[in-house]
């Protein structure tokens, strides 16, 4: 208790109650869409806590419904998630450096986590902010799960609800707010040109991955930054 105290008491706990709020409603509409779609309702409350992982599990259930396996449903699931390996290399220190720590870090290393943990700063806060969001998000979704789950043998048409479209929306939201600089909004166009051209020729996920093809176009801007950075450092210290 004390370390989820101390946790929440440097995050900014009032930007992610929303996020993780609407997570929840996000979580419920996949509970119900896998449940209408035939699975038992443990399935998806098991992949939540187990998976914890809102596209590949969309992905999953998705691919199932449409007639594939369940090797290829857990192929396309490992593949998109392999976007999280440069989320790991780029929260490290967030992560955390003991083996339970880095136990937690890894299983609550997600889209949202991410975000608000690379926003920070300061190494404390972004700690907290990444764990915080993590943590709380993890409680949202898998209680959504369980709501959406049990409502998902009631509803049987979750497409007329709009359910199907609750996960893109959302994270749309969530990135919407980051496009705020030119290259940004570059790499994000020639990302999204990617993943469309690309969807009718390659398996589920493998788009998402040849998306991060643009962002190569933030790396001259990153290299002229740091190069900059290096330059005003060498010069206060001459000047001192």
């Amino acid at each position: 208790m004390r370390f989820l105290s101390r946790t929440l008491a440097d995050a900014p706990v009032k930007e992610i109650l929303p996020l993780v709020a609407g997570g929840g409603l996000i979580a419920a509409s996949f509970g119900a869409i896998a449940v209408a779609g035939g699975l038992p309702w443990w399935v998806p409350c098991l992949m939540s806590i187990i998976v914890f992982g809102g596209a590949s599990q969309f992905m999953f259930v998705g691919i199932l419904a449409a007639g594939g396996g369940p090797i290829a449903a857990l192929v396309g699931g490992v593949i998109l998630n392999m976007r999280h390996l440069p989320f790991g290399l780029a929260l490290g220190p967030a992560i955390g450096g003991s083996r339970w720590s880095r136990m937690l870090g890894s299983h609550i290393l997600i889209d949202e986590s991410t975000a608000f943990g690379l926003a920070e700063t300061d190494p404390k806060r972004a700690k907290a902010a990444f764990r915080a969001c993590g943590i709380l998000m993890f409680v949202f979704w898998n209680t959504g799960t369980v709501i959406g789950a049990l409502g998902g043998q009631i509803i049987t048409d979750t497409g007329a609800l709009g359910l199907d479209a609750a996960f893109p929306a959302a994270l749309l939201a969530l990135v919407l707010p980051s496009l705020r600089e030119k290259t940004t909004v570059r790499a994000a166009a020639i990302g999204a040109v990617i993943a469309v051209a690309s969807t009718p020729f390659v398996p589920g996920g493998v788009n998402v991955l040849l998306s991060l093809v643009g962002m190569a176009a933030t790396w001259p801007v990153r290299g002229a930054r740091r190069q900059r950075t290096e330059e005003e450092t060498v010069a206060q210290r001459e000047t001192a």
